[in-house]
């Protein structure tokens, strides 16, 4: 049980940084080529597994 949590925790953590990063450097011009979609969809993913690591934690 505990292996499953925190590998959730670093795909969770993997997950939110890389749309960070991917948010910040868009926003700063330099990754201008990357479509905004794919920004969406790293958010919606991000927004997606809070839910769901928190669904699974209440279980």
């Amino acid at each position: 049980m505990s292996r499953s949590t925190n590998s959730r925790s670093i795909v969770y953590l993997v997950v939110l940084g890389l749309t960070a990063i991917v948010w910040l450097l868009r926003g700063i011009g330099l990754l201008t080529f990357i479509p905004g979609f794919v920004l969406w969809v790293l958010i919606l993913l991000s927004i997606g597994l809070t839910l769901v690591n928190g669904w699974l934690e209440t279980r």
